[in-house]
């Protein structure tokens, strides 16, 4: 039994010499030979893999910190409140052409951001100082608001394009659904970013792809925050439109933090 035990250990040791002999890594361990894997299987990784895994994984980054600051599924109730009068229709048409505003705004922030500000000599704390404070105007006269349900159907008759498009960058775009909190974020994932060409091209097609889809979810939530409110009711709505008037203040407020923190912290130290 120990012949045969002998027998078999050598035997099986000089095929797995040999084995290793064919990729030309004699009796060198498989995870330390490259390809021995591939070679193996039959199966090769294709080059641009890890191209698209880098791509993909710059797509969620950008999502992950774009979208909750943009948060268009909880800006749809301030929406709905501020277009409570626009027929369907016509939201829809605003919804759409603010989603277009976001995306341009996300773009060129991530594009030539940084170098604007740095052209002017503005830091991104200064434009969180003075973003914070028109965060703060604009939730603090939509939490004073009054509400007036009379004058709705008539407005809906006199309604026209010019208009809606009158109000579709401010405030609708800018700071309600892309503030200074996405424009500083959107700045910072730009500036971090490789300048080298190739690398570039693909930071580039990534912020696209992931500016589109914070842009599609802007026109969902906002384009039928009619439907929305229907499920909730009048009253439902209105309890979500204070809350979320009361958090845009402190959401203005903590932007404003940051960026008086920020210069605080850049001030020479007194001795």
């Amino acid at each position: 039994m120990a012949c045969w035990d002998r027998r078999t250990y050598v035997s099986t040791h000089k095929t797995k010499t040999r084995a290793s002999s064919v990729f030309g890594c004699t009796q060198i361990p498989a995870s330390r030979c490259p390809g021995l894997l591939e070679s193996l299987i039959g199966y090769t990784l294709p080059s641009g893999g890890t191209t698209l895994l880098e791509v993909a994984k710059s797509i969620l980054l950008i999502l992950s910190a774009l979208f909750p600051i943009v948060n268009p599924l909880g800006g749809s109730p301030v929406f709905f409140a501020l277009t409570h009068d626009y027929p369907a229709s016509a939201r829809r048409i605003l919804a759409r052409r603010v989603a277009m505003n976001s995306f341009v705004l996300l773009i060129a922030s991530f594009l030539i951001g940084s170098h604007i500000l740095d052209f002017f000599g503005i830091s991104i704390p200064v434009v969180q100082v003075g973003g914070g404070l028109i965060v703060i105007s604009n939730g603090w006269a939509m939490l004073k608001r009054k509400e007036d349900h009379d004058r709705g159907g008539d407005v809906q008759k006199k309604v026209n394009l010019q208009d809606i498009f009158r109000n579709a960058f401010y405030p609708l775009t800018l700071p309600l659904t892309v503030g200074p909190g996405s424009i500083s974020v959107a700045i910072t994932l730009g500036a971090n970013e490789p300048h080298h060409l190739g690398a570039n091209l693909l930071a580039i097609f990534a912020a696209l792809i992931g500016s589109a889809l914070v842009a599609v979810s802007i026109y969902l939530c906002y384009g039928f925050a009619d439907r929305l409110a229907a499920v909730i009711g009048e009253s439902g709505m209105s309890i979500i439109l204070r809350l979320s008037s009361f958090l845009l203040v402190c959401i203005g407020v903590q932007i404003l933090w940051n960026g008086v923190g920020s210069l605080l912290r850049s001030l020479p130290a007194v001795h």
